[in-house]
Protein backbone atom coordinates (compact mmCIF):
# COMPACT_ATOMS: atom_id res chain seq x y z
CA UNK A 1 0.00 0.00 0.00
CA UNK A 2 1.65 2.92 -1.19
CA UNK A 3 1.91 5.77 1.66
CA UNK A 4 0.82 8.52 -0.71
CA UNK A 5 -0.96 9.48 -3.65
CA UNK A 6 2.63 10.43 -5.76
CA UNK A 7 0.69 13.03 -8.12
CA UNK A 8 -1.78 14.71 -5.51
CA UNK A 9 0.68 17.27 -4.23
CA UNK A 10 -0.15 15.89 -0.98
CA UNK A 11 -3.57 17.01 -1.62
CA UNK A 12 -5.16 13.15 -1.93
CA UNK A 13 -3.58 10.98 0.69
CA UNK A 14 -3.38 7.16 1.06
CA UNK A 15 -1.86 5.36 4.38
CA UNK A 16 -2.52 1.87 6.14
CA UNK A 17 -4.89 3.16 8.82
CA UNK A 18 -1.83 1.74 11.15
CA UNK A 19 1.25 -0.21 10.18
CA UNK A 20 0.72 -3.84 8.32
CA UNK A 21 -3.14 -2.87 8.84
CA UNK A 22 -5.48 -4.43 5.43
CA UNK A 23 -7.36 -1.17 6.30
CA UNK A 24 -6.27 1.65 3.89
CA UNK A 25 -7.72 5.38 4.95
CA UNK A 26 -7.85 7.86 2.17
CA UNK A 27 -7.98 11.54 3.43
CA UNK A 28 -8.99 15.01 1.47
CA UNK A 29 -6.37 17.08 2.53
CA UNK A 30 -6.99 20.51 1.57
CA UNK A 31 -8.52 21.84 4.96
CA UNK A 32 -8.01 25.22 4.40
CA UNK A 33 -10.35 24.93 1.33
CA UNK A 34 -12.94 22.84 3.21
CA UNK A 35 -11.58 20.23 1.21
CA UNK A 36 -12.91 22.00 -2.08
CA UNK A 37 -12.16 19.83 -4.80
CA UNK A 38 -9.89 20.55 -7.97
CA UNK A 39 -9.58 19.06 -11.02
CA UNK A 40 -5.88 17.55 -10.08
CA UNK A 41 -7.43 16.55 -6.94
CA UNK A 42 -10.38 14.40 -8.52
CA UNK A 43 -8.26 12.47 -10.73
CA UNK A 44 -6.24 11.47 -7.54
CA UNK A 45 -9.04 10.50 -5.65
CA UNK A 46 -10.41 8.57 -8.59
CA UNK A 47 -6.77 7.12 -9.40
CA UNK A 48 -6.41 6.19 -5.56
CA UNK A 49 -9.77 3.96 -5.44
CA UNK A 50 -8.27 2.02 -8.61
CA UNK A 51 -5.05 1.22 -6.83
CA UNK A 52 -6.66 0.07 -3.63
CA UNK A 53 -9.16 -2.16 -5.87
CA UNK A 54 -6.45 -3.83 -6.97
CA UNK A 55 -4.48 -4.26 -3.70
CA UNK A 56 -4.65 -7.59 -2.26
CA UNK A 57 -3.31 -6.15 0.78
CA UNK A 58 -6.32 -3.89 1.23
CA UNK A 59 -9.87 -5.25 2.46
CA UNK A 60 -11.55 -2.41 3.34
CA UNK A 61 -11.08 1.43 3.15
CA UNK A 62 -11.76 4.52 5.09
CA UNK A 63 -12.43 7.90 3.62
CA UNK A 64 -11.86 10.96 5.20
CA UNK A 65 -11.70 14.37 4.71
CA UNK A 66 -8.81 16.49 6.87
CA UNK A 67 -10.02 19.54 9.11
CA UNK A 68 -13.32 21.16 10.00
CA UNK A 69 -15.65 19.22 6.90
CA UNK A 70 -15.01 16.20 4.63
CA UNK A 71 -15.53 17.95 1.83
CA UNK A 72 -17.36 21.10 0.27
CA UNK A 73 -18.03 20.10 -2.83
CA UNK A 74 -15.85 21.49 -6.15
CA UNK A 75 -13.74 24.26 -6.24
CA UNK A 76 -16.19 26.88 -8.09
CA UNK A 77 -12.90 28.81 -9.57
CA UNK A 78 -12.61 25.93 -11.71
CA UNK A 79 -16.05 25.00 -12.60
CA UNK A 80 -15.28 25.27 -16.15
CA UNK A 81 -12.38 22.95 -16.27
CA UNK A 82 -14.32 20.24 -13.57
CA UNK A 83 -17.80 20.07 -15.42
CA UNK A 84 -16.76 20.17 -19.09
CA UNK A 85 -15.62 17.12 -20.23
CA UNK A 86 -14.74 15.38 -17.11
CA UNK A 87 -18.02 13.74 -15.87
CA UNK A 88 -17.97 11.96 -19.13
CA UNK A 89 -14.32 10.48 -18.35
CA UNK A 90 -14.32 7.26 -16.27
CA UNK A 91 -10.73 7.15 -15.42
CA UNK A 92 -10.74 10.62 -13.83
CA UNK A 93 -14.56 10.17 -12.15
CA UNK A 94 -14.07 9.94 -8.59
CA UNK A 95 -17.57 8.33 -7.79
CA UNK A 96 -17.26 5.89 -10.92
CA UNK A 97 -14.15 3.96 -9.30
CA UNK A 98 -15.34 4.01 -5.75
CA UNK A 99 -18.65 2.35 -7.33
CA UNK A 100 -16.74 0.16 -9.13
CA UNK A 101 -13.89 -0.59 -6.21
CA UNK A 102 -14.71 -3.98 -4.91
CA UNK A 103 -13.76 -3.55 -1.52
CA UNK A 104 -16.41 -2.20 1.54
CA UNK A 105 -15.70 1.81 1.85
CA UNK A 106 -16.94 3.35 5.14
CA UNK A 107 -17.32 7.01 4.83
CA UNK A 108 -15.98 9.33 8.18
CA UNK A 109 -17.95 12.31 7.68
CA UNK A 110 -16.98 15.25 10.40
CA UNK A 111 -18.63 18.32 9.46
CA UNK A 112 -20.07 19.60 6.06
CA UNK A 113 -19.90 17.25 2.97
CA UNK A 114 -21.29 19.77 0.64
CA UNK A 115 -22.99 18.92 -3.22
CA UNK A 116 -19.68 17.08 -4.66
CA UNK A 117 -19.02 16.43 -1.10
CA UNK A 118 -22.69 14.95 -0.57
CA UNK A 119 -22.42 12.63 -4.09
CA UNK A 120 -18.90 11.06 -2.70
CA UNK A 121 -20.40 10.34 0.74
CA UNK A 122 -23.08 8.50 -1.04
CA UNK A 123 -20.64 6.79 -2.99
CA UNK A 124 -19.27 4.89 0.54
CA UNK A 125 -20.90 1.46 1.70
CA UNK A 126 -21.21 2.34 5.41
CA UNK A 127 -21.19 6.14 6.69
CA UNK A 128 -19.82 6.83 10.30
CA UNK A 129 -21.27 10.71 11.21
CA UNK A 130 -19.92 13.47 13.81
CA UNK A 131 -22.19 15.30 15.59
CA UNK A 132 -21.61 18.33 13.66
CA UNK A 133 -22.02 16.60 10.20
CA UNK A 134 -24.47 18.31 8.06
CA UNK A 135 -25.12 16.98 4.33
CA UNK A 136 -26.32 19.43 2.03
CA UNK A 137 -27.23 19.68 -1.45
CA UNK A 138 -26.39 22.86 -3.08
CA UNK A 139 -27.03 22.01 -6.56
CA UNK A 140 -29.96 24.13 -6.99
CA UNK A 141 -28.68 27.05 -5.33
CA UNK A 142 -26.04 27.58 -7.73
CA UNK A 143 -27.40 26.29 -10.94
CA UNK A 144 -25.12 23.05 -10.87
CA UNK A 145 -26.75 19.94 -12.36
CA UNK A 146 -26.03 17.13 -10.81
CA UNK A 147 -23.47 14.34 -12.37
CA UNK A 148 -22.65 11.62 -9.92
CA UNK A 149 -25.68 10.71 -8.61
CA UNK A 150 -27.20 12.55 -6.04
CA UNK A 151 -30.39 13.10 -7.77
CA UNK A 152 -30.80 9.40 -8.30
CA UNK A 153 -29.34 8.33 -4.67
CA UNK A 154 -30.59 10.27 -2.16
CA UNK A 155 -34.09 9.66 -2.79
CA UNK A 156 -33.56 5.92 -2.65
CA UNK A 157 -31.94 6.33 1.05
CA UNK A 158 -33.91 8.68 2.31
CA UNK A 159 -37.16 8.40 0.49
CA UNK A 160 -38.27 10.92 -2.44
CA UNK A 161 -40.31 13.85 -0.55
CA UNK A 162 -36.88 14.10 1.85
CA UNK A 163 -35.10 13.75 -0.95
CA UNK A 164 -37.10 16.07 -2.62
CA UNK A 165 -36.99 18.78 -0.49
CA UNK A 166 -33.45 18.48 0.61
CA UNK A 167 -32.51 19.37 -2.77
CA UNK A 168 -34.92 22.11 -4.01
CA UNK A 169 -34.82 24.02 -0.81
CA UNK A 170 -31.34 23.15 -0.01
CA UNK A 171 -31.99 22.36 3.43
CA UNK A 172 -29.13 21.07 5.43
CA UNK A 173 -29.22 17.48 7.00
CA UNK A 174 -27.96 17.21 10.62
CA UNK A 175 -26.24 13.82 12.18
CA UNK A 176 -29.46 13.05 13.86
CA UNK A 177 -31.81 13.78 11.10
CA UNK A 178 -29.51 11.86 8.78
CA UNK A 179 -29.48 8.64 11.43
CA UNK A 180 -33.07 8.79 11.87
CA UNK A 181 -33.46 8.75 8.10
CA UNK A 182 -31.39 6.13 7.64
CA UNK A 183 -28.29 8.04 5.93
CA UNK A 184 -25.62 7.37 8.41
CA UNK A 185 -24.99 3.95 10.27
CA UNK A 186 -23.32 5.92 13.49
CA UNK A 187 -22.82 8.65 15.44
CA UNK A 188 -19.75 9.56 17.33
CA UNK A 189 -18.53 12.66 18.91
CA UNK A 190 -16.29 14.49 16.10
CA UNK A 191 -13.09 13.51 17.66
CA UNK A 192 -14.17 9.91 17.27
CA UNK A 193 -15.49 9.86 13.49
CA UNK A 194 -12.33 8.34 11.96
CA UNK A 195 -11.31 5.82 14.67
CA UNK A 196 -15.33 4.44 14.34
CA UNK A 197 -14.96 4.26 10.79
CA UNK A 198 -11.30 1.91 11.58
CA UNK A 199 -13.13 0.17 13.98
CA UNK A 200 -15.51 -1.07 11.37
CA UNK A 201 -13.13 -1.50 8.66
CA UNK A 202 -11.26 -3.60 10.43
CA UNK A 203 -14.26 -6.03 11.41
CA UNK A 204 -14.69 -6.06 7.99
CA UNK A 205 -11.28 -6.97 7.32
CA UNK A 206 -11.55 -9.99 9.78
CA UNK A 207 -13.95 -11.83 7.97
CA UNK A 208 -13.59 -13.74 4.78
CA UNK A 209 -12.22 -11.61 1.91
CA UNK A 210 -13.55 -13.06 -0.77
CA UNK A 211 -17.04 -13.43 0.61
CA UNK A 212 -16.83 -9.68 1.90
CA UNK A 213 -16.07 -8.81 -1.88
CA UNK A 214 -18.63 -11.44 -3.24
CA UNK A 215 -21.33 -10.02 -0.99
CA UNK A 216 -20.69 -6.65 -1.39
CA UNK A 217 -21.08 -7.22 -5.02
CA UNK A 218 -24.21 -9.09 -4.59
CA UNK A 219 -25.83 -5.97 -2.43
CA UNK A 220 -25.12 -3.27 -4.68
CA UNK A 221 -25.91 -4.85 -7.58
CA UNK A 222 -29.37 -6.54 -5.79
CA UNK A 223 -30.25 -2.76 -5.66
CA UNK A 224 -30.52 -2.33 -9.04
CA UNK A 225 -33.44 -4.71 -9.75
CA UNK A 226 -36.89 -5.37 -8.76
CA UNK A 227 -36.49 -7.73 -5.47
CA UNK A 228 -37.84 -10.96 -7.69
CA UNK A 229 -34.79 -10.27 -9.87
CA UNK A 230 -32.39 -9.67 -7.29
CA UNK A 231 -33.45 -12.97 -5.68
CA UNK A 232 -32.71 -14.36 -8.16
CA UNK A 233 -29.31 -12.84 -8.63
CA UNK A 234 -28.14 -13.48 -5.43
CA UNK A 235 -29.48 -17.73 -6.12
CA UNK A 236 -27.01 -17.32 -9.64
CA UNK A 237 -24.12 -16.18 -8.03
CA UNK A 238 -24.60 -18.50 -4.38
CA UNK A 239 -24.71 -21.47 -7.31
CA UNK A 240 -21.61 -20.43 -9.02
CA UNK A 241 -19.84 -20.00 -5.77
CA UNK A 242 -20.39 -23.28 -4.26
CA UNK A 243 -20.13 -25.00 -7.63
CA UNK A 244 -16.56 -23.68 -7.72
CA UNK A 245 -15.45 -24.74 -4.14
CA UNK A 246 -13.10 -28.40 -3.85
CA UNK A 247 -13.82 -30.61 -1.30
CA UNK A 248 -11.25 -29.78 0.58
CA UNK A 249 -12.27 -25.72 -0.15
CA UNK A 250 -15.82 -27.40 1.63
CA UNK A 251 -13.84 -29.31 4.24
CA UNK A 252 -11.59 -26.08 5.11
CA UNK A 253 -15.02 -24.30 5.94
CA UNK A 254 -16.36 -26.96 7.84
CA UNK A 255 -13.29 -26.63 10.22
CA UNK A 256 -13.11 -23.44 10.32
CA UNK A 257 -16.89 -23.27 11.43
CA UNK A 258 -16.65 -26.01 13.46
CA UNK A 259 -13.53 -23.72 15.61
CA UNK A 260 -15.50 -20.79 16.00
CA UNK A 261 -18.63 -22.65 16.98
CA UNK A 262 -17.10 -22.18 20.70
CA UNK A 263 -16.23 -18.72 20.55
CA UNK A 264 -17.82 -15.62 21.43
CA UNK A 265 -19.47 -13.02 18.49
CA UNK A 266 -17.67 -10.51 18.15
CA UNK A 267 -18.55 -6.74 18.66
CA UNK A 268 -18.27 -3.21 16.99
Amino acid sequence: MAATSPDSGDLILVEPAKPGSRVAVVTINRPKALNALTRPMMVSLAAAFRRLDADDGVAAVVLAGRGRAFCSGVDLTAAEEVFKGDVKDPAADPVVQMERCRKPIVGAIAGFAVTAGFEIALACDILVAGRSAKFIDTHAKFGIFPSWGLSQKLSRVIGPNRAREVSLTCMPITAEMAEKWGLVNHIVDDTQVLSKAIEVCEAIARNNRNLVVLYKSVINDGLQLDLEHARALEKERAHDYYNGMTKEQFASMQKFIQGRSSKPPSKL
